[in-house]
């Protein structure tokens, strides 16, 4: 990509991004200081990648321009220089080397036992055990670690209790609802059927078989029940005469 210059022609292409620098003393102070500063960090940063993914033994020392310290070790900086100035005075033989990694591995091992009996101790005293050779100040502090445990655990208990009671209330709600829903299909399937037995062919003003009319002996209705509703003068029938 061109630019046009003052005077109108294309400069030449520029290059974008970082560029190289010339490994010399930075003389300005401020930049030299800036420099430094990212510089140790990335070192740092790059020690301890190291020593975590390789599994190696790294021991970090810088001294800055002004005499400031930095160092970084994922054992003991002494305890490396001790491992170094012995493996130099050492001859460089396989024998040397697996007696060295012995020991490094022993030494690894004593620190994972410490650990885990710390780790063990620990426990007990969270349980209420072994605190009779625990001085005032450790008790003082494990006290206020339970008591911001236990804070934790009910607040915790409290959340999930909430949840539960707001659940079973929408349940509940849920439930409600459903019952009003199928008691209104109960109550119109009744009207339905009794709009139905309404309309049923049959239905009229003449009551043929009441049941609470008597039988006679026979088994058999009596006349007065089998006439009909509308009452007839016995005037208004002819008499009948024999000849």
């Amino acid at each position: 990509m061109s630019f046009p210059n003052e005077s109108g022609e294309m400069s030449p292409q520029r290059k974008l991004g970082r560029g190289k620098i010339e490994i010399k003393r930075i003389e300005n102070t401020t930049n030299r200081q800036v420099t430094f500063c990212k510089r140790r960090n990335g070192l740092l940063k790059k020690a301890y990648e190291l020593s975590v993914l390789c599994d190696a033994e790294v021991a970090l020392i810088v001294f800055s321009s002004r005499g400031r310290l930095y160092e970084y070790a994922n054992n003991s900086v002494k305890g490396t220089i001790d491992r170094y100035k012995k493996a130099c005075l050492d001859p460089p033989t396989s024998g040397s080397v697996a007696e060295a990694n012995a020991q490094y591995y022993q030494q690894e091992a004593a620190k994972l036992r410490q650990q885990i009996s710390n780790l063990q101790n620990q426990n007990r005293n969270i349980m209420g055990e072994s605190l009779g050779n625990m001085p005032a100040k450790d008790l003082k502090n494990l006290e206020t670690k339970l008591e911001k445990g236990i804070s934790r655990i009910r607040s915790k208990k409290n959340e999930l209790l909430f949840a539960e009671i707001e659940y079973m209330q929408k349940r509940e709600n849920e439930l409600h609802s459903s019952n009003q829903f199928l008691r209104a299909k109960i109550a119109e399937n009744e009207r339905s059927q009794q709009q139905h037995m309404s309309l049923m062919p049959g239905s009229s003003d003449y009551d043929l078989v009441p049941p609470h009319q008597p039988f006679d002996s026979r088994n058999y209705l009596q006349v007065n029940d089998l006439q009909h509703n509308n009452s007839y003068s016995c005037q208004d029938q002819t008499p009948l005469q024999l000849v």
